[in-house]
């Protein structure tokens, strides 16, 4: 069988705190909800082409499996391409929400090198924001 990846369709982050993980993804980074199935403890949002599953802990499709929130982690962070790219704005939006922010540099990623910033979101989880394309220095 011959395939090809085409994009990230979803990724799952297990939340302890369902409503504030959602209001910090809608409200603070812009995703949009998409659907809402609190009945199996899941929120998912849109982040432009692809979707965020935000998956309550301890909810009847979450995996024992999985274990204990805050014991290990399975995901390094989650890469959302974003424009406009501008890191003195970005910083004070995220700022003037509490938001804790991480380093800021150029990156090399699916549309190659360019700006980008890692924030971290309620729960710890680290999301970096990706901006257009450069020909500026590689890190």
């Amino acid at each position: 069988m011959n395939f090809q990846i085409l994009d990230i369709d979803h990724v799952v982050i297990r939340v302890t705190n369902l409503d504030g993980m959602t209001r910090f993804y809608r409200d603070v980074l812009g995703c949009t909800v998409e659907r809402e199935r609190l009945d199996i403890g899941l929120m998912q949002m849109r982040a432009g082409r692809s979707l965020i599953d935000l998956l309550q802990v301890g909810g009847p499709i979450d995996r024992p499996e999985s274990g204990v929130p805050g014991a290990g982690r399975n995901m390094d962070h989650v890469c959302l391409r974003i424009e406009p790219f501008d890191a003195d704005a970005l910083k004070t939006w995220f700022t003037a929400r509490d938001v804790r922010i991480g380093e800021q540099a150029m990156r090399y990623g699916a549309d190659g090198y360019g700006s980008s910033l890692y924030l971290f979101d309620p729960e710890g989880n680290m999301v970096e924001l990706k901006g257009p394309p450069t020909d500026g220095p590689r890190a």
